[in-house]
């Protein structure tokens, strides 16, 4: 196909020696690094303020749960940790320490925004709290506020200047903020002081490569390995600089060695595949391409390059495959289209080769040679008018190219038809530290659902709420429950509470037959959904609420049933609609069925709405109006009845829960996130894995 069709992998291997390709590797290694380094400093931090004195009332229970919170941050238990120093919150408002270990079981749990507002709110108790200064700075780094987090480093150097960690921190910051400089002279700071910790050098030496200065690199990475023979970091760090300086041997041999140290070390197998190609070992490149692919199904880095190796030995199948996958992950990938382009052209497939250019073209408008390879593929096609004008097109925007090389940095390269396209706009920087972030496998879709309704269950003993635990105090609830036949529970845990369900139906049959009294027929309906004798379970709601028409309780259940007898109905028709983010983080609702029907809930929602009309004060009603939207695709309504239930109830956890999945679905991820952080502060565990998922920010 001539020239620039299929683009020769050589060069991109080359462009990753490129400095500015190496700036950004390093870049996301290194903060994943300092992070990793924090997160087990964080364990010795909380271990050092075991003697901290509490003061104040109930001291016994206040030293209990200070101990209980330290002791499950230390084994890494961090729910149960936020548990503890939550109920130390409420039980001491001015204990600051409360907050900061809260703040840092939050930081281990990825609810970076959690975290940040607990070291706030730990500093504003205590201004001059050096400990949380630092690791409000460390939660901000990760946020990618970098200005913020050198001023809190700042400040607390200003506080303690002895505090060692401090420099190594502030270093880091201004390391990811490209200060390298000042880096560089807080690295110093930490070595003379620190002269064995292998970070340091490791961290430095990404400092002076950045600066282009190779030999004080090689020198720290050489010192790091000296300190620590066993760690993989540090013979990959320094293959990099040995790749840079064409010493191809002693590169691959450094990743060897940190393979047989790590063998799960896809960065190691990533770098070495590309130095294999460049010494022509084919095969060998793409097996270890094959390894990373195998840890990281969804690192599209690695698909691309393993494309075009494919596509250049011939196996045009298999390297359209890896291409769709890489357009799956990042549709916005220029070069993906381009090269997917020749590979049609290769195969003849004229018109998805001239669909793909177009794309390419939409996408960088000044793209010259895509418009001279789109005209031959017209040209294939007999589109002689239409080629013509590509090629003409193609023209232009070369002259135009070739009157500002001068001014290049201003005007878009693409329209350089000698350059071969295989360097770091294959893959914009984003796209490539998300990848290598291990963070985008999103090519399977993962559900989310809602936390269930509120309602009230069966169950075989009272209830005992622990005086610790946030409870809602409703007098008239209390009484409903104390003067019902069986033991109550009122819940959104879903869960059936009654072991012997059938015979306590056959005992309130007999009183129903002397007495056909509503409280009983509500009792009955209660154990005949447990048996999932749903009209049976109706039939007494419909009994029991014309015999009390006013009682909120009994609307709420028989809303509740009603929407759970639909969930039992799509469960058997295996419609369950789920909603989902899939791969590229848009909304929708996916059916896992190829046929799907919609369900009313119309019924449901006016059970609901005739409870809240009659007790309007009831905060769960309007959380489960919440969730009956939700399920009826009315999002925007969705969250004005979590509102409403949390407005009187702040401390309902399951409708901050739902209400921030559903802000993450209409795409206010922000308002989302702290939405489930607070719902994680309050209990719900489920929370931490959502935020972990779908609460990154663009800089993690």
């Amino acid at each position: 196909m001539g020239d620039g069709i299929i683009l020769r992998f050589w060069e991109i291997c080359r462009a990753k020696y490129d400095i500015f390709i190496l700036l950004f590797i390093i870049f996301v290694r290194i903060m994943l690094r300092y992070f990793a380094n924090m997160v087990k400093k964080m364990a010795v931090v909380a271990a050092l303020f075991v003697g901290i004195a509490v003061t104040g009332y109930a001291q016994y229970d206040l030293d209990h749960f200070y101990y209980r919170g330290r002791q499950a941050l230390i084994d890494g238990k961090y729910s149960e940790a936020i548990e503890s120093f939550s109920i130390l919150s409420r039980l001491d408002t001015t204990s600051y320490e409360a907050y900061f270990f809260r703040g840092i079981a939050k930081y281990n749990l990825s609810d970076l925004n959690g975290a940040q507002r607990d070291f706030d709110q730990a500093l504003r108790l205590n201004p001059i709290y050096t400990p949380a200064y630092h690791y409000r700075a460390i939660t901000l780094s990760r946020i990618g506020k970098f200005d913020l987090a050198i001023k809190d480093l700042e400040e607390a150097v200003d506080l303690r200047p002895s505090y060692i960690d401090l420099y190594f921190s502030r270093g880091v910051t201004y390391f990811l903020s490209q200060q390298f400089d000042k880096a560089i002279k807080d690295f110093n700071t930490y070595i003379r002081k620190e002269p064995k910790e292998s970070d340091a050098y490791l961290n430095r030496g990404a400092c002076y490569l950045y600066t282009g200065d190779t030999t004080k690199a090689l020198d720290d990475y050489n010192k790091a390995i000296s300190l620590n023979r066993t760690e993989a970091e540090g013979y990959v760090r320094r293959s990099r600089v040995y790749a840079m300086k064409d010493m191809s041997d002693e590169a691959i041999e450094d990743l060897n060695t940190a393979i047989r140290i790590d063998k799960d070390n896809t960065y190691a197998y990533f770098n070495r595949a590309l130095l294999k190609y460049d010494k022509q070992d084919i095969a060998g490149a793409l097996a270890d391409l094959d390894k990373v692919l195998e840890d990281e199904p969804g690192n599209a880095l690695t698909l691309y390059n393993r494309a075009l190796i494919k596509a250049q030995v011939g196996e045009f199948t298999s390297a359209l495959d890896d291409y769709d996958r890489v357009l799956n992950i990042n549709p916005n990938n220029v070069l993906a289209y381009f090269n997917r382009a020749s590979v049609f052209l290769e195969l003849g497939r004229y018109r998805d080769a001239m669909d793909d250019y177009s794309q390419a073209i939409n996408l960088y408008p000044d793209f010259a040679k895509a418009y001279m390879n789109r005209a031959y593929a017209k040209n294939q096609l007999g589109q002689y008018t239409s080629s013509k004008q590509d090629y003409e097109i193609a023209q232009k925007k070369i002259r135009e190219y070739q009157a500002k090389t001068s001014d290049s940095t201003s005007y878009e390269a693409f329209a350089d038809t000698s350059k071969q396209y295989s360097h770091l706009l294959a893959l914009d920087a984003d796209f490539a530290k998300k990848d290598f972030n291990n963070e985008l496998l999103q090519y399977r879709d993962v559900d989310i659902r809602l936390k269930p309704l509120y309602k009230f269950t069966a169950c075989d003993s009272a209830v005992i709420v622990s005086p610790l635990q946030k409870r809602y105090e409703d007098f008239d609830l209390d009484r409903f429950i104390a003067e019902s036949p069986l033991n109550l529970k009122f819940s959104a845990d879903g869960t059936v509470q009654t072991k012997n369900a059938k015979e306590m139906v056959t005992s309130l049959n007999k009183l129903i037959a002397s007495q056909r009294k509503d409280s009983i027929l509500f009792a009955k309906a209660l154990l005949e959904t447990d048996n999932k004798q749903y009209n049976s379970a109706l039939a007494c709601y419909d009994e029991a609420i014309t015999q009390s028409p006013d009682n909120s309780y009994y609307y709420l259940n028989r809303g509740s049933l009603q929407a759970e007898m639909i969930d039992f109905i799509s469960s058997i028709e295996n419609n369950v609609q789920v909603l989902t983010l899939d791969n590229s983080k848009t909304i929708k609702t996916r059916v896992q069925d190829q046929v799907s029907r919609s369900y009313d809930y119309t019924s449901a929602i006016h059970d609901m709405t005739r409870a809240a009309e009659l007790k309007p004060d009831f905060p769960f009603v309007y959380y489960n109006l919440g969730n009956l939207y939700c399920l009826s695709s009315d999002l925007p309504e969705a969250i004005v009845q979590y509102t409403k239930a949390l407005e009187l109830y702040p401390s309902l956890p399951e409708a901050y829960y739902n209400r921030g999945l559903v802000l993450i679905y209409l795409k206010d991820k922000e308002k989302g996130c702290i939405d489930l952080s607070v719902a994680g502060e309050l209990g719900i565990d489920d929370a931490y894995s959502v935020i972990k998922k779908y609460c990154k920010t663009e800089e993690n």
